[in-house]
This record gives C-alpha cells, sequence and structure tokens, in this order.
C-alpha cells in the first residue's frame, strides 16, 4: 500500500512536533558513534576531507584569489592598548556602524524624518503649554 500525498503531508514530521526528540539535520549523517559512556566517537573513515591534488604548483585550476594580493583591511577597527602598546583589532560591524551607512544610502528619508520630528516636537509644546495654561486658569 502506498499513502495517498494528503496522508504523506500528515505523516511528515518537524521539529516543532516532539520535544527534543526529532533532530533533522542537514541529511549528511553521522559522523560517528555513541560509546557506551555516553561520550560521543568520531570516526574518521566518516569524515568528510578535501583531496588535495598532486603537484599543487604545477596544477592548471587556479583559486579566483592571487596569492600575490594583500589582505583586504577591514575599515571596522578598534585602537586596544596593552602593555604600553598600541594594537589595531578588526571588530565586527556595529549598530551605529549600520546606522550610518543606512543614513548615506537614504538622505532623504533621514531629511524626511527629521521633519517629521521637528514637527512632532512643537506639537508636543504647543500641547504642553496649553496644559499648563489651563492648569494656572484652573489654580485661579
Amino acid at each position: 500500500m502506498k499513502p495517498s500525498q494528503p496522508m504523506m503531508a500528515r505523516l511528515r514530521l518537524t521539529t516543532k512536533q516532539v520535544n527534543g526528540g526529532y533532530y533533522k539535520g542537514n541529511r549528511t549523517g553521522s559522523m560517528g558513534y555513541f560509546a557506551k559512556n555516553g561520550s560521543y566517537v568520531i570516526d574518521w573513515k566518516k569524515v568528510r576531507t578535501y583531496v588535495v591534488p598532486e603537484n599543487l604548483s604545477s596544477f592548471k585550476l587556479t583559486p579566483f584569489v592571487t596569492n600575490l594580493m594583500n589582505p583586504t583591511k577591514s575599515k571596522y577597527t578598534q585602537e586596544v592598548e596593552r602593555n604600553g602598546r598600541t594594537y589595531t583589532v578588526d571588530t565586527a560591524l556595529r549598530g551605529k556602524d549600520f546606522l550610518e551607512i543606512w543614513s548615506t544610502d537614504n538622505g532623504e528619508e533621514v531629511v524626511k524624518q527629521e521633519e517629521i520630528d521637528k514637527k512632532e516636537e512643537a506639537r508636543q509644546g504647543k500641547v504642553a503649554a496649553k496644559a499648563a495654561k489651563r492648569a494656572e486658569a484652573g489654580k485661579a
């Protein structure tokens, strides 16, 4: 008997349907096994490896990037001082960096938003002034 398509859809499990008992993975299989004491033992015959061609220096296929090129320096760096010496350390893209990039790419939007913010501040100032006048009138 072969199940119908609707039945197959019902039989398909997802990781959300069971509490930690169904690990889908990426279908590559296991790289080892669990020993009796509970530790995981890697079977090196199953581990995927890259075979380097013989005579690599004279091999016809070459990578897209040349070995002669200097590494590209990151523009996100930080100066760190340790033991009286300063080091330049690469950092990740921070929120401020992202906002700077976004504001340079979307200048019109930034200007419009600043105008909207100014109008809103002015409106709130007027509302606060009216409330203060009402409070004074109520006290008198």
